[in-house]
């Protein structure tokens, strides 16, 4: 989907920076499951283990992370899920 100004805009958002890993990843997974294959899902991540090991666990199941910005200490992650 795509806003007005020509930006993704996010099928679903899920903020992950209260979650411990390896939970994190697995409410990722529940979030992708909730959406088409080709939407976007935003992750919000803290910074440390979480912007570590989610976004290598995102890659290695196929998605593809389209956009990281980070705000303060946190980053959003637009991450397209695979078709």
């Amino acid at each position: 989907m795509t806003g007005a100004e020509g930006k993704t805009k996010p099928a679903r958002c899920a903020d992950l920076t209260d979650e411990i890993c390896p939970m994190g990843f697995i409410k990722v997974k529940h979030h992708l499951d909730q959406i088409a294959p080709g939407e976007v899902l935003e992750i919000i991540l803290s910074e440390g283990e979480q912007m570590s090991d989610v976004p290598r666990s995102i890659k290695a199941d196929g998605h593809r992370i389209e956009n990281v910005r980070k705000e303060g200490d946190r980053y959003h992650l637009l991450v397209r899920k695979r078709l």
